[in-house]
């Protein structure tokens, strides 16, 4: 079972997806890795150049980390937007990696990398098998199901400050350690992040936002949330290949109000 996630920006995917992965991990399926963005903007005293060599250094070692097969990233900050030649590029690494699982941000979000991020994945995995639409470089389409989910916005809520549950919930607390780890490999964001967002400790705050969709479940000390994409197009309704491996990780999270 191959899982392929893809995110806007280097450490979004530690933020909000990496417990779920080194789970799915070690669960024997195999894990693929991408931010489309390079992370340029992510620095108040570097350039773009020499912050995006730094972030995709980082980002490189993070997903070592988990074994996790690495894809660089193909737009700069700021600049992924819902467009043709990008889609193109995405569909073109969809068919390659073929994936089974396709893990997304949420549809909605506070940033438009995010979001935008996520519809070009919609796009490209739902293209996989169309002849006639154009990717570059140009590869074959592929004939299989792929099972989409979005992980939760930042902060649990959309652009409108509005909160976002999560149709269900993994509980990430025996692997929260790994995924600290994951996320501290990206050291240029501490900093960063400190001045330019407010964020008392990035490390902390990525806790804290696993212990808020942890009170989304029942008993879960930590967890990531997720939402099913509708399958029409992308697979069959049964298909839920995500729920049907962590089954035993799992928990329905819709109903279940917050004990904030």
């Amino acid at each position: 079972m191959r899982v392929f996630a893809m995110a806007a920006h280097p450490d979004d995917i530690e933020f909000s997806m990496a417990g779920t992965l080194i789970l799915l991990g070690g669960h024997g399926c195999d894990v693929h890795y991408m931010n489309i963005a390079n992370g340029s903007c992510g620095s108040a005293t570097l350039d773009a150049r020499e912050t995006a060599l730094v972030r995709l250094k980082e980002a490189e070692s993070a997903a070592a980390l988990i074994s996790a097969q690495f894809y660089p990233p193909i737009a700069s900050d700021l600049t992924i937007y819902y467009e043709p030649a990008l889609l193109a590029k995405l569909a073109a690494i969809i068919r390659t990696v073929s994936p089974d699982m396709l893990l997304l941000p949420s549809p909605e979000d506070y940033m438009e990398d995010h979001m935008n991020a996520c519809r070009l994945g919609v796009t490209a995995a739902f293209c996989r098998g169309m002849k006639n639409f154009v990717v570059e470089p140009p590869c074959h389409p592929i004939a299989k199901d792929i099972a989409v989910y979005h992980a939760q916005p930042y902060g649990n809520r959309d652009q409108l400050n509005r909160e976002i549950l999560p149709e269900f919930c993994i509980d990430i607390s025996s692997v929260m350690e790994k995924k600290r780890s994951m996320l501290a490999i990206h050291s240029s964001q501490k900093d960063w992040l400190d001045s330019s967002q407010g964020v008392n400790s990035y490390l902390d705050t990525m806790r804290s936002h696993g212990a808020v969709v942890g009170s989304f479940s029942s008993s879960f000390a930590y967890a990531e949330g997720w939402r099913r994409h509708n399958p029409v197009g992308f697979c069959p309704p049964e298909y839920d290949p995500l729920r049907d491996i962590l089954s035993e990780y799992c928990e329905n999270a819709g109903l279940i109000p917050s004990k904030r």
